[in-house]
């Protein structure tokens, strides 16, 4: 996305601009103030769209996944038009929470959502998004967490900084839909007038199902065939792929879909190694792909890999998503009595960041950090562990 705008055609308009430039001493790099909107309507500039921002790196535009934390370790956010997917912890506990923290990002920023399900009625889900959480209060229970765990260190300094590492500046005041990236409160409930008067779309497989199948000529299941006629509805109708402008305002649309390649679908990956429809899964995030390319949407997909037997299978599913991150939980685990980890639930892996408008990625230094879902928090941090080595404690 071009991020310069160039008026005007033909050798005289450049003879002009260049006389205008030697006459009042100034380069072109050079911005003289503020133009009114109305006398550059030919211009091309970046699309401006509440909850949406430019990455600093390729002009990309972001949107924010719900977790400020995780948008940092993304480069910025969740690049519009590109998948996110989520490896479900084996419990699908912490998954499903970052599931619902991008769900409410959408509806805090009057995004569209469209809701996918084979497991959940999309209605029920959003009931239980979490609640924004004012940004003081936001700075009260962080205080409070690291008082809690103060010890006489004299490095406790160095402690708080990497605490704080991950987490962008926050700014006073309430919570506001103009900024970029919000914190949720995950013992309480979004207000239902929220919910109400947001614009949504749910998916939900079993009351898409019916008493006749068809046998037709596709290699797709018919989940996951329904789904994509679904999602390309949405997207064609209210013109998020831009063939059919928006009346309004652009917006975007968030496409959530939670399972994904569970039996509830209609696929049997998780079930054996040699399945049937091996590659029906692969196919249906191709064509995805393929959609939220050319439109205004954002997609983040939940999906239990641990289950899946074929590691061909789940290596081809990394190819076809734009950024995968893996959820390990302690549940369970010999790790859950390490007194390395014992304050921590789980640990988050970065396995994959987009290439976008560039012909290499960002690679972090840190790809494994540790989570923990306090009574209303949900944070990333630094394992102490891994300060211990980086000679930080």
């Amino acid at each position: 996305m071009a991020a310069v705008a160039t008026c005007g055609t033909g050798a005289g308009s450049t003879r002009s601009i260049v006389a205008t430039t030697s006459k009042n001493n100034v380069t072109s790099f050079q911005r003289k103030g503020p133009r009114a909107s109305g006398t550059d309507s030919g211009c091309s500039r970046l699309v401006s769209i509440a909850g949406t921002r430019p990455s600093v790196r390729n002009g990309q535009l972001l949107v924010s996944t719900g977790l400020p934390a995780l948008d940092q370790l993304l480069g910025g956010g969740l690049a519009v038009g590109t998948v996110l997917l989520i490896e479900e912890d084996k419990y699908n506990i912490y998954s499903s929470l970052l599931f619902k923290y991008f769900l409410a990002e959408g509806i805090i920023n009057g995004h569209t959502l469209l809701v996918a399900s084979a497991k959940e009625d999309p209605a029920d889900i959003l009931q239980e998004l979490p609640a924004p959480l004012l940004d003081d209060n936001y700075k009260k229970d962080l205080d409070e967490d690291i008082c809690n765990h103060q010890t006489p260190d004299s490095n406790i300094k160095m402690k708080i900084a990497w605490r704080y590492q991950l987490l962008p500046k926050m700014e006073s005041g309430p919570v506001s839909s103009s900024r970029f990236g919000h914190y949720y409160d995950a013992s309480k409930r979004m207000p239902r007038e929220l919910i109400e008067t947001s614009k949504w779309h749910g998916f939900f497989f079993p009351e898409k199902l019916s008493s006749t199948l068809n046998k037709e000529p596709c290699s797709l299941t018919h989940g996951y065939r329904r789904l994509l006629q679904f999602i390309q509805k949405v997207i064609y109708e209210e013109g998020f792929d831009g063939s059919n402008p928006q009346k309004k305002q652009k917006n975007i649309l968030r496409i959530g879909i939670q399972n994904l390649g569970s039996p509830l679908w209609g696929d049997d990956i998780c079930c054996t190694e040699n399945c049937d429809n091996s590659h029906s899964l692969t196919k249906f995030l191709y064509v995805l792909r393929g959609l939220l390319r050319t439109s205004l949407s954002a997609c983040i997909i939940t999906m239990p890999t641990h289950l899946i037997q074929n590691r061909a299978i789940i290596a081809r599913i990394t190819n076809l998503s734009d950024t995968v991150v893996g959820l390990e939980s302690f549940i369970g685990s010999e790790r859950e009595t390490n007194p390395l980890y014992k304050d921590y639930h789980g640990l988050i892996h970065i396995r994959q960041i987009p290439r976008l408008n560039n012909l290499i990625y960002d690679v972090s230094d840190v790809k494994d950090l540790a989570f923990k879902l306090k009574r209303k928090l949900f944070t990333i941090e630094l394992p102490l562990q891994l300060k211990s080595h980086l000679g930080l404690i």
